[in-house]
This record gives C-alpha cells, structure tokens and sequence, in this order.
C-alpha cells in the first residue's frame, strides 16, 4: 500500500473516483484500453504502471475479459452441487465458446446452475429459457426460504420507511457516548468471520483526530455458499443504512461508503433506489432532522477480487489501487481510506444496529450464548431439503439449523463446509456436536464465519476438494506476502500432481507448507486456508492416505 497513492486518490475523494472509473471504462468491451488507462494515469496523477497493476488485477477489468458476453459461476456450491458442466454445455449452444466466461460466486447457493448474463444473474431453471433471456424476457425475483429460530432481528417484517426511521430521531436525539455505550454493551461482533466487537472500532476511530472520517461497508461477500449478505442488500436495505448512519454519527463520521461486489448487480440497484429514497425523505443529506449532523453515501461496485472482503485491500481497491493487504498497525480507524480514520464492517454487522439503539444494547447482549450476542443468519445451499437464510439465537444447536429449518439433507452427505473457504470443514457427525456460535465452532476447531454452508457429497473426492481450496487461493491471492502466493501454488500443484500420477506427497512437507502459510501469510487468506485443510486430514485421512507416503 503506498500513502502516497491514498493521498493523490483523495485529492478528489469519492466525487471522482479512480476505482469507478476503471469500471465504467471496462463496461463496454471488458477491459480498459491502453489510451484510457493512459488517460486516468495523467488524470489521477498515479502512473501507469499503478493503473495497468490495478487493471490487470480485477477479474472484470483484466483483459482477459475481453470479449465475454456470459458468465459461468465457478464457486464451491456449484462445484459440488456438480451442476455447472451440464449448464456450459447448454451455453454453449446459445453463445461462443470464447463469450463463456467464469464468475466467483453468484450467491445463488440455494438452487446452482448459476450464471450471470447481461448484468442479470440467473440460478436453477432459469438455463431452460436461455433464448428468452437473450431476447430481453424480464428477469425473475429470485426466491429461496427465510425465516427465523428464536428472536427476529434482521428477518422481521419491514414496517415501511418512515416508520423504520422513528430509530434515526431516536439516536440524533441522543449523545454519540451513550449510544456507543450501548454498542459496547450489546457486545455486538462482526459477522463477516473475524468476531472484532464493533463498539471498540467505533470507539478507536471516534477518539482518532480528524474532519474527515469514513463508515465503510464491505459488502464484497466472496465467500462461496454465502449470500446473507446479499439476502440483506436486497431484502433490507434500509437496515444496512440506517446501521451506517448511526455508526457515522457516533463515530463522527459524514460519509457512508457501500463497496458491493460487481457479482451481485441487484442488490447494486437495490442499494440505490433505497439511498435515493431516503434522501428524498430528508434522512439523508444535510443537517437531517434538524439535528445539525449531515451524511451521505456512495456505492462503489467492485470489479472481482475475494481478496476485498479484506478490510485493507478494500480500502486500497476504493482508492483505484491493486488491492494489496496492508500491513497492521496503523489500522484502519486511524489510517483507513485516503489515510482518513475509517470503520470497516461487514453488511449483516451494520444491519444489527438499529435493533441495539431501538432496544437498547442489555436486550441484544440477552440474545445469545456467552460472548456470542444476539441472531445469526445462515446460508443453506441446494443439498438441504429447504435452502434458504434462516436467523438463528447463537447458541442454537447446528441440528436444529440443519434438520429443523434446513429440512436435512435431499441426499447423502459426508461434510459441510461452514464458513466460506477458510472455514472449517465439519463431518456430518458433528452437528449434534456444535452450536451457532463463535466459541463452540473455535473449541471444536472450526470457524463460524460468514456462516455459510456449502455440502460436499458422500461421491465427492475430498482431494478434489483441497485441489479447488489451493487454486482458489492461488487465483485471489494479493500477492504481496510469498507465504499466501507461492504456498497456495505449491500446494496446488503438489495435490494435482497426486491426483493425476503416481506421485505420493510427503506428509510432513505438505504439513510444513500449510504451517507456513497459516503463521506466515499477512491476512486470513492464506492464513486461513490450512483451517479446512488441517480438518480434512483429521476427519478423512482413510480417503487421503492413498495421496501420501507411508
């Protein structure tokens, strides 16, 4: 990361954006032409090396992507659902073989056979009427189950606009300390995988000197088999908002940054009509309700990287950088985008803070298990009777999710991997061991995460399995630590190698090279990887052994 670079970018702020306008230079043809490019390097005064950097980077900007005009989802509920060679096949009867391109992930977990065409995603049945769709034919709400087990806090019915609003007079009305005090007190956790407690990033970056501050949303919810995120953006927005509102105020912060993946073009739209809908109604803007605080929002859409849904590199990718980890302290509530103090939280964090101000921060921390304080949602894929989000009381045990509210399983399953590709690789034996919860997941050596649940078959390899682990890392990898870029490509070519010869790998080579990345590697990506790997030689070493000397 070069402050440097984060202070040209901020010379125009989110007003002129880099980032967005690499995006809509791309838009037409895929990529950003060598003149453009040249262009914004002169524009933003950043060099054209750091431009082409950035370009050739993001999946929807590279030049590579020229030319694709359908794209085919190639995340790790699709793999495993084995539905995507079928929906290629009949793509291809509709387009090129050079228009068929890839996408990481499509949140349509719940049904696969998932693609995205003409900036519109299509899951399920939806390839039947591929004709249609190139003619124009409307696209479809996508619909899967939700509901709720216990207390009802981002599931619960919307009351409409200015009613849910009531809660921003609410708060404007109060002073930032108190209700940071009931931030801390309801002991609310973030909820895209790390558990920080937002109260105390708020804190850090209301007590960092500075005019200019920044709520960042990260809305870049990569992992595969998760979309509560999604289910979020689309269905309340409003409580996303609100959240970053509240945080803004309490934080002291005037602007609201929601950074959505380029994957979900819905809830980009959703998001937006939902922005100009309260601005219209005075909830946004300057001095709202009176109150003498002013605030607003910018979406940025991102361009297709996993590696965003770091904070860090977030923050690099808003300002047009190559979205490198940043290497911590300073953090970002005191050097975060534009090196202005910032809050960086992810989307299902935000939406809970409503609740906390209208109900008061004892009546979250009443909901839950121990340091694990109020609702979670969880993401079912299409293995499960009855796919869908369902929010759940953390505590509540896995096998109410799975068997009660899920509806079991529609065929055999051997594990779920919980928690997005760096979470834990849990055998179906344990459900009745877990609860949905940061602790219990941890104790058993697991990780809630993003609480995503994608099946892995009875008939699916687990080598096949690792294999997509290491090359998925391997293609969202930063780059800028070698244990993360070089461990995920030895790792790769270590376990296809096994698989595609009678090449044995060596166990404890192998085990020194996941041991390297998960203590060596800057962030959660290639430190997280060994976490279902390390699982996979525990639970199933009878099906890896064949892979391994001695």
């Amino acid at each position: 990361m070069s402050k440097n670079l984060s202070e040209l970018s901020g010379r125009k702020g989110l007003r002129e954006n880099l980032f967005e306008e690499l995006g809509i230079a791309a838009t037409q043809t895929g990529t950003v032409t060598k003149d453009k490019a040249e262009v914004l390097a002169n524009e933003f005064l950043y060099g054209k090396a750091n431009v082409y950097g950035a370009i050739t980077f993001y999946d929807f900007l590279r030049p590579e992507n020229q030319g694709k005009r359908v794209y085919v989802c190639n995340g790790s509920s699709c793999l495993t659902a084995g539905t995507q060679d079928q929906l290629k096949e009949k793509l291809s009867g509709a387009f090129k073989e050079e228009e068929i391109g890839e996408m990481c992930c499509l949140g349509r977990c719940h049904e696969n056979s998932s693609f995205h065409y003409n900036g519109k995603n299509y899951s399920g049945n939806d390839i039947q009427e591929i004709d249609a769709i190139k003619q124009g034919k409307p696209q479809e709400m996508d619909k899967y189950a939700v509901a709720h087990h216990g207390t009802a806090v981002l599931t619960c019915d919307f009351p409409g606009v200015d009613t849910f609003y009531k809660t921003l007079a609410k708060a404007l009305g109060l002073p930032p300390d108190q209700l940071l005090g009931e931030l801390k007190t309801s002991g609310l956790r973030g909820r895209g995988g790390a558990g920080f407690p937002i109260g105390f990033k708020i804190e850090s970056c209301k007590n960092t000197p500075g005019n200019v501050k920044f709520i960042v949303c990260n809305a870049d919810e990569g992992d595969p088999g998760a979309y509560s995120d999604r289910y979020l953006l689309e269905e309340r927005p409003h409580a996303v908002l609100l959240g970053m509102i509240i945080a803004g105020y309490v934080a002291g912060a005037h602007t609201g940054v929601v950074y959505i993946r380029g994957e979900y073009p819905e809830a980009i739209e959703i998001t937006q009509k939902a922005i100009d809908d309260i601005r219209a109604k005075g909830f946004i803007g300057e001095n709202i309700l009176g109150s003498g605080f002013t605030y607003d929002f910018k979406i940025i859409k991102a361009q297709g990287a996993y590696i965003c849904g770091e904070e860090t590199a977030l923050l690099s990718s808003i300002e047009g950088q190559r979205p490198e980890v940043r290497v911590r302290p300073p953090y970002p509530t005191q050097h975060g985008l534009f090196n202005k103090p910032t809050v960086v939280n992810n989307v299902e964090t935000l939406a809970c803070i409503p609740w906390v101000v209208e109900n008061g921060g004892a009546a979250f921390a009443a909901i839950g298990k121990g340091k694990s304080t109020g609702t979670k949602l969880v993401s079912l894929d299409g293995f499960f009777n009855r796919p869908g989000i369902y929010e759940v009381d953390m505590g509540t045990p896995l096998s109410i999710v799975a068997n009660d509210l899920g509806g079991g399983f529609r065929s055999s399953v051997k594990a779920m991997h919980i928690g997005g590709p760096l979470g834990g690789l849990v055998p179906v034996d344990k459900i009745n061991d877990l609860t949905v919860d940061f602790e219990s997941f941890a104790q058993n050596g697991f990780l809630l995460g993003h609480a995503s649940v994608v099946c892995l078959p009875t008939d699916y390899p687990i080598i096949k399995y690792i294999e997509h682990l290491f090359r998925f890392t391997a293609h969202e990898s930063c780059g800028k630590c070698f244990p993360c870029r070089l461990g995920s490509i030895r790792g790769y070519e270590m376990v296809d190698k096994a698989m595609n010869s009678d090449y044995k790998m060596d166990r404890e080579l192998f085990t020194d090279l996941i041991t390297t990345m998960e203590i060596g590697s800057l962030c959660a990506l290639g430190g997280g990887l060994p976490l279902p790997i390390r699982n996979a030689l525990k639970y199933f070493d009878n099906e890896l052994k064949e892979y391994f000397e001695n």
